[in-house]
């Protein structure tokens, strides 16, 4: 079967003229986006690498529409001004080296890829708002707000209550066997985790201690772990570990490397969209949603009924929510057991907070039948039905795509999983274990330190953002062709956007790695500072050793390096002059990054 996007069916952006001007590293991923939706035009070039980038439309009724993207929005004149430090002042630099005990730049370009699906975002929101009626005409993100949405959960922990409540410090997967396999391992069952290891010789009770480690690591992005599990992994072949996690049920995943990547092609788009036929049956019933005069922004009257839990769903629908959507979560009896994971504010799961705020909530057990005719109910007077449900869990209750389109033939059904049906023999599809496979484990390191999955979720967040880019997607695909729609996106698809560069330079013939060294801090006295990348190679840490931060920042700039400090106590960010006055606190008393998107 064609892919919709070849066909031509899944098109919103059809017939709609594209024009890009500025760094390709702000407009490339962006533009290429817009072309694979629909749009037309010159793709960027060489160009001036100062200055932001601007992506604009040729909209439907004739105005332009323009995207904006910056390296700083929030941040101060001069303190971001390229990838290196925006990760190095946003907090991602000292969350992506938790593990390894200091702060160290991500070798990927991971906050422009983010940025550029942000401003995707806002030009299809705007079109969606200008098709029901009305819509900004230009919309603006930077790279620096794209830092603090990626942080926010970190973010909004550090600075609860009663402050981080699990074991931080060095330390973590991968492991390695003797026969020199790097590989992961995944469960979300204690008792997995315990016999896994005491298949390997490891006593229960060492292993039994390290599971609060190895299950906050999502949380905390570090995962301190004794050193017999990696002294047995290194005393045991690849093949006897394949038999220990088959015997316990544990999930593991050897490393790919990148150039184990280049014979898999990736799909042609991080999303798909599957418009459902024309349908002649009734209209959707009476709306779920508020009154649209009582929220603002582009999706101001938008209903979306969320069923996700742990990051991406969520994180994809609050996206929505910040864009105007009214979001109404499907949770289980009982609620949400995430709500009450330390730390807290107001009672609440900060973390939680980062991705729910605002939203709205409704008890349904789905393995009821009852509750099934409740969410059907609810399906039919909405605009969009999101969820990241285990591969088969929709389909057996009887509430996957053709089902709700049966209800509501407008429902934009989205689904946000892991590995898209792609891989017959895949593991888990958690974040950890997709870096694992896809090669984001090489990407995110430069040469000469051995391959490791970041513990920060990166995929998990991006994931989370194409979702809800492929959602809008789908929304404007519905305006223009009068009927519903099926998107799926997925932490492969994530996984492809973020190598892709990486796979890219290999087929031009350059390195698939970045130097050794890449975007590594600088130490000073007091703490480290972060130069960017064009200004690297001049700049080594003796010419700042010694010198206090302030200092150092001071030297730099008058030899004309740009530079910054790198943050690596998040609980400082919100006095941090830098963003004291983009973080605000919410009614819980929970730091809240800002919206990253700005419209006008």
């Amino acid at each position: 079967m064609a892919h919709p996007l070849a066909a031509g069916r899944a098109r919103p952006l059809a017939g709609l003229g594209l024009r890009v001007a500025g760094p390709p590293a702000l407009t490339a991923l962006a533009a290429r986006h817009l072309a694979l939706l629909g749009a037309t035009g010159p793709l960027p070039g060489a160009a001036d690498p100062g200055g932001p980038g601007v992506v604009s439309l040729s909209a439907p009724d004739g105005r332009p529409l323009t995207a904006e993207i910056a390296w700083a929005l929030a941040a101060p004149d001069g303190e971001v001004t390229d990838e290196a430090t925006a990760q190095a002042a946003t907090g991602v630099a000292h969350i992506h080296g938790r593990r390894d005990g200091g702060p160290r730049g991500l070798a990927a370009d991971y906050l422009t890829t983010v940025c550029a699906a942000l401003a995707v975002q806002g030009l299809l929101a705007a079109l969606v708002g200008r098709a029901r009626g009305a819509g900004p005409a230009v919309v603006r993100t930077g790279a620096d707000l794209a830092g603090l949405l990626a942080v926010s959960q970190y973010l909004a922990a550090a600075c609860a209550e009663d402050g981080e409540a699990a074991e931080t410090g060095p330390g973590g997967p991968p492991f390695v066997t003797a026969d020199g396999v790097w590989f992961e391992i995944e469960t979300l069952d204690p008792l997995v985790w315990r016999t896994f290891w005491r298949k390997l010789g490891v006593a229960e009770r060492l292993a039994g201690a390290a599971w609060r480690s190895f299950q906050f690591r999502y949380a905390t992005a570090c995962c301190p772990l004794p050193a017999e599990l990696h002294a047995r992994t290194r005393g045991r072949g690849w093949e006897a570990v394949r038999r220990a996690a088959q015997e316990s049920g544990a999930s593991l995943c050897a490393l790919r490397s990148l150039t184990g990547r280049l014979a898999e092609p990736p799909a042609p788009a991080p999303w798909r969209l599957s418009p459902f036929p024309p349908s002649s049956e009734a209209p959707p019933g009476e709306r779920t949603g508020r009154d649209p005069k009582e929220r603002a922004g582009p999706l101001a009257g938008i209903t979306v009924l969320e069923a996700g839990r742990r990051i991406q769903a969520p994180l994809a629908a609050h996206l929505l929510g910040l864009l105007g959507a009214d979001v109404l979560r499907i949770e289980s009896p009982g609620g949400d057991p995430l709500r009450g994971m330390p730390p807290a504010c107001g009672g609440l799961s900060a973390r939680w907070l980062a991705l729910n705020r605002g939203k709205r909530a409704v008890e349904i057990d789905i393995k009821s039948a009852a509750g099934r005719a409740e969410l059907r109910d609810l399906a039919a007077g909405a605009d969009v039905f999101l969820h990241n449900w285990a591969p088969g869990t929709a389909g057996r209750l009887g509430l996957d795509g053709d089902d709700l389109a049966r209800v509501n033939p407008r429902l934009v059904y989205a689904h946000t999983g892991g590995w898209d049906g792609r891989l017959a023999d895949a593991p888990l599809g958690t974040d950890f274990m997709v870096q694992a496979r896809t090669g984001v484990g090489e990407a995110v390191r430069p040469e000469g330190e051995p391959p490791a999955p970041s513990l920060m979720t990166l995929l998990d967040v991006l994931g989370g953002v194409l979702g809800a880019e492929a959602v809008l997607a789908g929304l404007l695909l519905r305006e223009r062709a009068g009927h519903g729609v099926r998107v799926d996106s997925s932490l492969l698809g994530a996984a492809e956007t973020l190598t892709g560069p990486a796979l890219r330079r290999a087929a031009s013939g350059s390195g698939f790695r970045m130097p050794a060294g890449f975007r590594r801090p600088l130490p000073t006295a007091d703490g480290w500072v972060a130069v960017a990348d064009a200004c690297a190679g001049r700049v080594d840490p003796a010419s700042v050793a010694g010198m206090t931060t302030a200092g150092a920042l001071g030297l730099l700039r008058r030899r004309g390096t740009r530079a910054t400090a790198v943050t690596t106590a998040l609980e400082t960010l919100p006095a941090d002059p830098r963003f004291a006055s983009a973080l605000t606190r919410d009614e819980h008393g929970a730091v809240a990054v800002p919206d990253p998107w700005r419209f006008a």
